[in-house]
């Protein structure tokens, strides 16, 4: 770690990021990308940067790439800037059986946004959709900021998205 990526990352992701550190054993410092990264990302309003991860890769003492192919993996992290609250709506067969697809309708109304886009005012960011967010027991369901919002109905849609701040 250098004086660099400590200007980078604020001490609470530095603390945070020791504190999954801590979990796993020294040689396998790899193991805590996924919390580092989700830290970062949290704390640059919804959105991971070139620096940043470049900061967390040399924090956990690892090659960049290692950093970069996680983060392009995994559909929880963004590499650009979208809106401050992150939303997914399951369309999956559970939910589509529910009625996933009329709440992902309802909330893009609502929002006044498509998938894959965010509010004019930088509010919520409507995620491209998800293969599945694992609660079919409560379809139909939504995430949002890691989440979860279950038997949904397009009232109980209106309430949770009005108190977004």
């Amino acid at each position: 770690m250098s004086a660099t990526d400590t200007q980078v990352l604020s001490s609470h992701a530095c603390a945070v990021i020791d504190e999954w550190i801590a979990k796993y054993p020294p040689e396998q410092k790899r193991s805590a990308v996924l919390a580092a990264l989700r830290e970062v990302q949290h704390e640059n309003h919804g959105f991971l940067t070139t620096e940043l991860m470049d900061a967390v890769a040399n924090y956990l003492g690892l090659a960049r790439i290692a950093v970069y192919e996680v983060a392009s993996f995994y559909s929880m992290f963004e590499t650009k800037p979208v809106g401050h609250h992150s939303i997914s709506v399951c369309t999956n067969i559970s939910c589509m059986l529910r009625g996933g697809d009329e709440m992902l309708a309802h909330v893009e109304k609502r929002l006044g946004i498509k998938v894959g886009g965010s509010t004019s005012d930088g509010k919520c960011y409507l995620k491209p959709e998800e293969e599945c967010l694992a609660a079919c027991a409560g379809a139909p369901m939504m995430m949002i900021d890691h989440i979860y919002y279950e038997n949904l109905t397009t009232e109980k849609i209106d309430q949770i998205l009005a108190k977004l701040t």
